[in-house]
């Protein structure tokens, strides 16, 4: 098809190649992640022997309650076939960090990017409890907004541009209502005053922010209210306001990396944020690195040439075809559509939190962290070779993350998600967990597959003759402990969570 008349210049644009590049590559690489996640967890929490097993979930349900590629005729989920979308995702992810893709023709990466958000939907959408997260939809929506963001062989389109706007805005202004509106914790600026010790998976650096002064958790709460309740509102105005919102929220997020542990959150949220911040304001933030002397006098050249690049190109974009008009227009008031009810409900008092308004997850409303606890309560799970166990025969399963022994650091794991650690948090809070009868089966039997979801199995592959769950609670050690013990925990024995199961007897 022709190029663009003169009168449609506008919709293409060359002060956006950055931008494209950073969301493009960015959310490569989280796809290649998410999908690598799913190689190495899937089957054990969620495949035919997993703890809510696939095949029973489609029996039960429907189509429209979550389109799959596992519900298709002919291709049943199976263990096999999940190894197969892990590795594909992972390859089209790759494809696209190493930018082969991009330059090709418009539709090269749509068709990339448009497969990846298929597969990654359909995990999710039959994915339960252990697929129920914000970030889930996140990728699913960013991943679709990416595919129609052009090649390096057309300039970028604004529509397009303006719906990351529209995303971001949503995942910020989302997140600081429902704190505004939930707990009272977060209007009286108290709420990192336990955050940091009660969050689900606590990082390296969570003890040191939780002895912080309290005058600075204060400070955190009211910082957060800014940029999630006021910030929002520049990206709705023309540049340079968006790229000053845009890079106060990748400051913030990276102090919420430093301190946990929330999968790809933040990083999505970071990617999103850069990949509303023109060319020029790079250029501006290159020239400005240039005079403070950082990284030399090499990083004052890249600046010069980016800036004459931006001028450059902001006299003139690649020509976009006609056929990338009219889809990108067509998927613009498609989403612009989809976006009535999620514009509602940030109005609405009863704001819901990570919630998809429609099966295929395009435009959702987001959330986090509406209530805070204030206590740290965690189940721990022992197992004994013993026949008759006495109390000093019961050893504890360690989890690659969530608090176990009291002198383990907490780790660093995000991105990277770990599910069933996540999951462990929600049980002493009431939730219910009918996957976790049936991870202790697994314990006993000894199943290779759950036990490679764990840090360390103190039986070394044999079958333990009982297991148990423990209620314990959890508090950081003061500074004192910490240098008189070492220890970063100090726990409670509080009581038993399940009493001591076996397998039945043949």
């Amino acid at each position: 098809m022709g190029t663009l008349p003169d009168w449609l210049g506008w919709w293409s644009s060359a002060d956006y190649d950055v931008a494209r590049t950073l969301l493009q590559r960015g959310f490569g690489a989280l796809y290649a992640l998410a999908f690598l996640g799913a190689l190495r967890q899937f089957r054990p929490l969620l495949g035919e022997r997993g703890f809510q097993p696939v095949p029973r979930y489609v029996a039960r349900t429907h189509w429209r309650d979550g389109p799959s590629l596992f519900r298709l005729r002919g291709l049943r989920y199976s263990d096999r076939l999940l190894v197969a979308v892990a590795w594909c995702g992972m390859l089209l992810g790759a494809s696209v960090v190493v930018g082969l893709p991009q330059a090709g023709p418009w539709w090269v990466p749509a068709l990339v990017f448009l497969a990846l958000w298929w597969l990654y939907l359909s995990l999710v959408n039959v994915g339960q409890t252990f697929y129920a997260f914000g970030w889930e939809t996140l990728l699913c929506e960013a991943g679709f907004l990416a595919a129609f963001l052009g090649s390096d062989a057309v300039g970028t389109p604004l529509l397009m541009i303006f719906a990351v706007r529209w995303l971001l805005f949503r995942l910020e202004l989302g997140a600081g209502l429902i704190k505004w509106r939930g707990d009272t914790a977060w209007r009286d600026l108290t709420a990192l005053n336990y955050h940091h010790e009660t969050q689900p998976l606590p990082g390296p650096f969570s003890w040191h922010a939780h002895h912080l002064p309290r005058w600075w958790h204060r400070f955190e709460v009211a910082g957060s209210h800014v940029t999630q309740l006021l910030l929002p509102w520049l990206l709705l105005l023309p540049q340079p306001f968006p790229s000053v919102a845009a890079l106060a929220f990748v400051l913030t997020q990276g102090w919420l990396v430093l301190t946990g542990n929330f999968a790809w959150l933040n990083w999505a949220t970071i990617v999103l944020s850069l990949g509303v911040v023109d060319d020029g304001t790079w250029a501006w933030l290159g020239g400005l690195l240039g005079l403070l002397g950082l990284p030399g006098d090499g990083g004052a050249a890249a600046s010069s040439s980016a800036g004459a690049a931006t001028s450059a190109g902001a006299a003139a974009a690649p020509a976009a075809p006609l056929d990338f008009l009219v889809v990108v227009s067509a998927v613009a008031l498609l989403l612009l559509a989809l976006s009535v009810r999620p514009a509602l409900n940030l109005a609405s008092r009863n704001q819901r939190m990570n919630a998809s308004f429609e099966p295929f997850r395009l435009v959702n409303a987001y959330g986090a962290f509406g209530s805070i606890t204030r206590r740290r309560d965690e189940i721990t799970v022992e197992g004994t070779l013993a026949d008759d166990p006495g109390p000093d025969d019961w050893v504890e399963y360690e989890f690659r993350a969530k608090p176990g022994p009291v002198g383990r650091r907490p780790p660093q794991v995000a991105p990277y998600h770990l599910r069933l650690d996540w999951l462990m948090w929600f049980l002493p809070l009431g939730h219910s967990a009918r996957w976790f009868t049936v991870f202790l089966r697994r314990l006993l039997e000894a199943d290779p597959e759950t036990l490679r979801l764990l840090r360390h199995d103190p039986f070394d592959g044999r079958r333990p003759r009982a297991v148990r769950a423990v209620l314990h609670r959890y508090r950081y050690t003061t500074p004192e402990e910490r240098r008189r013990t070492g220890d970063w925990w100090v726990r409670e024995r509080l009581q038993l969570a399940v009493d001591p199961v076996r397998l039945p007897v043949a």
